[in-house]
C-alpha cells in the first residue's frame, strides 16, 4: 500500500525483513499447538498396548493415522487463515441451530474425553517419578496448566513456545529409548501391511485413530490461524499458507516418529516377552527399567508427564474455542478448567485401572472425529469461503475418502460394542 510515497511495510514483509531464517519460523508454531495432542498420555496407552499384545501388527495403523492427521491439519490450518474464523464459529454461520447445538455438545464431551486421558496420564507419571497419590497427582496437573495457560498472556508466540520445547523433549526421550531398544527393522517393515487379528485389535486400532486424529485440536488449530499473519494481497496469502503447510509437515513427523517409537519399543522389548503387565502404563515403566535400564524408564515416565502437561493446557484452550465458537459465549478459565477436570478426577478417585481408562477414552475420541471432520471437508471445498485457497477435487476427494473410512470404522465399532 502506497501512501505520500511512502511504502507502509506489512506484517509479513516486516518479520521477513528480520532475515531468512526469522522470517520463515514466524510461521511456524500452530501446528505444534496441536501436534503436542497428537502424542498425549492417550497415545502412551494405546501404541504401548498395540505393541505389547501384537508386536509390529499395527505398525501400518499408525502411520495411515498420522498421514490422515497431516492431511486434516492443513486442511484445518487453511481454513481458518481463508475465512478469518475457526470451526466452530463456522459451523454456527452455516449450519441450522439444531445442528449446530448437537455439534457443540459433542465437541463438550470429546473435550472431556481428553482431559480424561490427559490428566490421568499426568497423574500415573507423577506417581512412577515421586510415589504421588494418582488423586493428588491429577489435581497436580490440573493445577499446573494454568501456569502454561498463563503464557498466553504474553503473546500467542510464548505459548506457542512453550509447548513446541515441551514435545522436543518428549522426541528426544523417545529418540533415547528406540535407539536402547533396537527393534526389528525388517518386522517393522512388515507392519506396513494392512491386517487384523479380531476384534479387539480392532478396537486398539480405533484407539490409535481416536488418539491421532484429535478432535479438538480440528477446533483449535482452526482458531490458530485466522489473522496471525495478516496477508496484505494474494501473494502473501499464499506465502503464509505455505508456511502453514510446512509447520504441519514439521510439527506432524515429530508427533508420528514419537507415535511409532512407542509402538516399536513396546513391541521390541515386550510382544512375547513373557514380561507381566505391559499392557499397562505402570508395567511399561516397570518393563523398561528391568528390560533397558532406569535411564528408559525415567524417560518414559518423564514423557508421559510433560505430554499431560503440555496436552492437557491444549485441551483447556480448546474448551475455550468450543463454547466461543459454537455459542459466541466465554465463561471464566478456572469454571472451564473444572468442567473438563472433574470426570478425570472422578475415574482417579473410584479406582478405574488408568490404562483402561485411557484406551476406553481414546476410543471415545474417535466417534467424535467425524463431527470435526465432515464439516472441515465441507467448508474447504467452498470457493464462496475459501477463494483462491479452496481445495482441489483431488484433496477433497482424498479427504472424503478418509472422512468415509472413518465413520465406517466407528459404526462398525459400535456394532461390536453393541453385540
Amino acid at each position: 500500500m502506497v501512501t505520500n510515497d511512502l511504502t507502509i511495510a506489512s506484517p509479513l514483509q516486516t518479520a521477513r525483513a528480520r532475515g531468512r531464517v526469522r522470517g520463515r519460523l514466524i510461521l511456524l508454531g500452530p501446528a505444534f499447538v496441536a501436534a503436542v495432542a497428537y502424542v498425549d498420555p492417550g497415545n502412551f496407552a494405546t501404541n504401548s498396548t498395540a505393541g505389547a499384545r501384537y508386536g509390529y501388527l499395527l505398525v501400518w495403523v499408525v502411520v495411515a493415522a498420522n498421514l490422515a492427521a497431516m492431511l486434516v491439519q492443513t486442511l484445518t490450518a487453511k481454513l481458518g487463515l481463508a475465512t478469518g474464523r475457526s470451526l466452530p464459529e463456522l459451523c454456527r454461520e452455516h449450519l441450522p441451530r439444531p445442528v449446530n447445538r448437537v455439534m457443540w455438545v459433542q465437541a463438550e464431551l470429546v473435550a472431556m474425553a481428553t482431559d480424561l486421558a490427559e490428566v490421568i496420564g499426568g497423574a500415573v507419571a507423577l506417581y512412577l517419578l515421586f510415589g504421588i497419590p494418582l488423586l493428588a497427582g491429577g489435581l497436580i496437573v490440573g493445577a499446573a496448566a494454568f501456569a502454561v495457560l498463563a503464557l498466553r498472556a504474553r503473546g500467542f508466540r510464548a505459548f506457542e513456545i512453550a509447548i513446541a520445547v515441551l514435545l522436543g523433549v518428549i522426541v528426544l526421550a523417545f529418540a533415547v529409548n528406540l535407539l536402547s531398544a533396537r527393534p526389528d527393522v525388517s518386522a517393522a517393515a512388515g507392519g506396513l501391511l494392512p491386517r487384523m487379528q479380531g476384534t479387539d485389535s480392532m478396537m486398539l486400532a480405533a484407539g490409535i485413530l481416536g488418539a491421532t486424529v484429535m478432535p479438538h485440536v480440528i477446533y483449535v488449530h482452526s482458531a490458530l490461524t485466522p489473522n496471525r499473519i495478516p496477508a496484505a494481497d494474494e501473494t502473501e496469502r499464499r506465502i503464509v499458507a505455505k508456511g502453514l503447510r510446512t509447520d504441519v509437515l514439521l510439527a506432524l513427523s515429530a508427533a508420528g516418529a514419537v507415535n511409532l517409537a512407542m509402538l516399536l519399543v513396546a513391541a521390541s522389548t515386550f510382544h512375547g516377552s513373557g514380561i507381566p503387565g505391559t499392557d499397562t502404563l505402570e508395567g511399561v515403566h516397570a518393563g523398561l527399567a528391568g528390560s533397558l535400564g532406569a535411564v528408559a524408564a525415567l524417560g518414559f515416565a518423564v514423557a508421559l508427564l510433560l505430554s499431560g502437561l503440555a496436552s492437557t493446557s491444549v485441551g483447556t484452550y480448546a474448551g475455550e474455542v468450543i463454547m466461543q465458537g459454537f455459542l459466541r459465549r466465554r465463561v471464566p478459565l478456572v469454571v472451564r478448567r473444572l468442567v473438563t477436570l472433574v470426570p478425570a478426577l472422578l475415574v482417579l478417585a473410584v479406582g478405574v485401572d488408568p490404562t483402561r481408562a485411557l484406551v476406553l477414552s481414546q476410543v471415545v475420541l474417535s466417534f467424535g472425529i467425524p463431527f470435526a471432520l465432515i464439516p472441515v471437508v465441507a467448508f474447504t471445498r467452498r470457493r464462496d469461503l475459501m477463494g483462491s485457497l479452496v481445495n482441489r477435487p483431488a484433496t477433497t476427494a482424498v479427504a472424503s475418502v478418509i472422512t468415509a473410512l472413518v465413520v465406517a470404522l466407528n459404526l462398525f465399532l459400535l456394532w461390536q460394542l453393541v453385540a
